[in-house]
């Protein structure tokens, strides 16, 4: 996503349509990006939870990860072996959850990419509670072009 250039449109109206739309194979690039972005979701929200937990307690346990993420074990337990076949993390039965340099280079990308979009939307005045939720969603999705222009952002604010 962080390629992409925005699309050229002939017109916009203040209500943000177009006169026209985007070009099929910039919709369809538009679109692929977001999938991506989907599957990977999920993956970066347990590696950077995992990360947290290890650096609050010292360890990651498969029932606290389902309590904080709000699924049950079985759930859990089932990306938990997704995350092994991807090498991010090593985990044994009845044994804590522990990141592979690969995961603890995810998490702490996916933990940066959180806190930027998190303190730009606060210095735009967005409460607390709504930037946290919202910001949970958006670090995923944010292209690394607009990321950075939300932290230059926030840094001229300090």
């Amino acid at each position: 996503m962080s390629d992409a250039q925005p699309p050229k449109r002939s017109h916009v109206s203040p209500s943000g349509r177009s006169d026209e739309m985007l070009d099929a194979d910039e919709q369809a690039r538009q679109h692929q990006g977001v999938r991506k972005a989907h599957e990977t979701e999920l993956i970066e929200d347990y590696v950077e939870l995992i990360g947290d937990l290890i650096e609050l307690k010292g360890e990651a346990r498969a029932v606290e990860l389902a309590q904080r993420m709000g699924v049950t074990q079985a759930t859990v337990a089932k990306m938990i072996r997704r995350l092994v076949d991807l090498k991010l993390v090593t985990s044994e039965p009845y044994r804590s959850i522990f990141l592979t340099d690969a995961g603890m280079d995810m998490a702490e990308t996916s933990r940066a990419r959180h806190l930027v979009v998190l303190e730009f939307l606060q210095a735009l005045g967005v409460p607390e509670e709504v930037a946290r939720y919202d910001a949970e969603g958006i670090e995923h999705h944010v292209s690394d072009e607009t990321l950075a222009i939300m932290q230059r952002f926030t840094d001229g604010q300090r």
